[in-house]
């Protein structure tokens, strides 16, 4: 168990790590190069890209945070949770560069010879990555956009997307 609870801060992990990995995360970003079962249960925050396999039971209770998955094989959805989170392609240009920037640091701090090989090959590789996304977190950023759109920032942006979200769940 690595990074239960963590808040805050980065972490590039060699190798991969055991069962459990950044449960309870709610806000370190961290790249790893596989997980045992369990990874990024109950997570509220933060980011993590798994460059290799995880085992099963990933992202269960999942609420918050995004996770980033190498899918290789194509494979993933069967070991992923999905009651609480969405499976969706890596396809935003920010985003796209926002991992490939940690990848990069991955590298760079552990020498992984598995970041370097998905570097070299970017442009074929991205295409394997699954975005895993909890469902109420995408409802409430989509809404923030929404707002920031109607021209409010900061704060008040996030208020008034959580006051939108919290009276549609009402309504429903």
């Amino acid at each position: 168990m690595a990074f239960y609870g963590a808040t805050s801060g980065e972490a590039y992990i060699r190798g991969i790590a055991g069962e459990r990995f950044c449960v309870r995360n709610s806000g370190v970003s961290a790249v790893v190069e596989g997980v045992g079962d369990h990874g990024c249960e109950y997570m509220t925050g933060g980011t993590v890209i798994v460059l290799g396999m995880t085992g099963r039971n990933f992202a269960a209770g999942m609420s918050g945070g995004i996770a980033y998955v190498y899918d290789k094989d194509g494979d993933f959805h069967l070991r992923c949770n999905q009651d609480m989170c969405y499976l969706e392609p890596l396809n935003k240009p920010d985003e796209i560069t926002e991992v490939r920037a940690m990848i990069l640091k991955h590298a760079q701090y552990t020498q992984s010879t598995l970041a370097m090989e998905i570097l070299d090959n970017w442009d074929e590789m991205v295409n394997r990555f699954v975005k895993v996304l909890p469902k109420d977190y995408k409802h409430i950023l989509t809404t923030f956009h929404e707002v920031q759109e109607e021209g409010l920032g900061g704060d008040d942006a996030w208020l008034e997307a959580f006051r939108r979200v919290v009276a549609t769940e009402i309504i429903t």
